[in-house]
């Protein structure tokens, strides 16, 4: 499987997505810059991450500039397509402006910078990247992020569940959905999502900063896991 990072001025987890994709996951990646217009050399059956950060220094709106980058053009073109698509933090903000998935990311209700971890739990396990989890384990992956509130409308809400489009929800060590547990008021304590298609996925946490025994984490390691094993791919030891 072969990945694409977009780069957009301001993004700061590109480094951090390739060295876990490449080094730790073993799998062929390459960066992709904002003004690129095409996606040459990709196929639908690979991935292109939209990584965290601040793209445009989140001037009007998280994402709302990046979502405008010549290169989104072509990832929305790739994402129709059926290829895959995987917005972290910024990313899933991103990709919300892009419509590629509905709702939008507010600000947190506390109206300060979130940086800590947090427990998810796996709300469904009809995609890939959530295919090989287990439901019943709560996740220990960080977030650092101002507007990752998640919201949408009810009649939005209600679809999500009842397609289940929620692939992550915040929640306690002991895997309790509850509002002790959410970081930053999100609709339905949700932390992730997925397009009808299951082809296009979005979430707040980063993986990529827990998935290397050397920072104490690996629980990140297991989404890229269950992506590669999903697709057919070999998943390094």
């Amino acid at each position: 499987m072969k990945f694409g990072v977009v780069v957009f001025p301001g993004s700061n987890c590109d480094d951090d997505m390739i060295h876990v994709l490449g080094t730790v996951m073993g799998q062929e990646v390459v960066k992709l810059w904002h003004k690129d217009t095409e996606l040459a050399g990709f196929d639908t059956s690979d991935c292109i991450v939209l990584p965290g950060g601040f793209s445009y220094g989140d001037y009007l709106r998280s994402g709302a500039l990046a979502r405008f980058s010549p290169i989104m053009n072509a990832v929305i073109d790739f994402a129709r397509s059926g290829g895959y698509v995987w917005g972290i933090c910024n990313g899933f903000q991103v990709l919300c402006e892009a419509h590629l998935l509905p709702g939008a990311l507010l600000r947190n209700d506390n109206q300060k910078f979130i940086c800590k971890n947090v427990y998810l739990r796996t709300a469904t396990r009809q995609s890939a990247l959530t295919a090989k989890l287990d439901p019943e384990q709560a996740l220990k992956i960080p977030i650092a992020h101002a507007e990752g509130r998640y919201y949408a409308d009810e009649r939005t809400l209600q679809q999500l569940q009842a397609n289940e489009q929620i692939l992550f929800q915040y929640c306690t060590a002991e895997g309790v959905i509850s509002a002790e547990a959410n970081p930053n008021g999100a609709s339905l304590n949700i932390a992730g999502i997925c397009n009808e298609g299951r082809n296009v996925f979005g979430m707040m946490p980063h993986p990529e900063r827990a998935s290397e025994a050397v920072l104490g984490n690996t629980d990140g390691r297991l989404l890229f896991e269950s992506l590669l094993a999903t697709v057919g791919q070999e998943v390094p030891s």
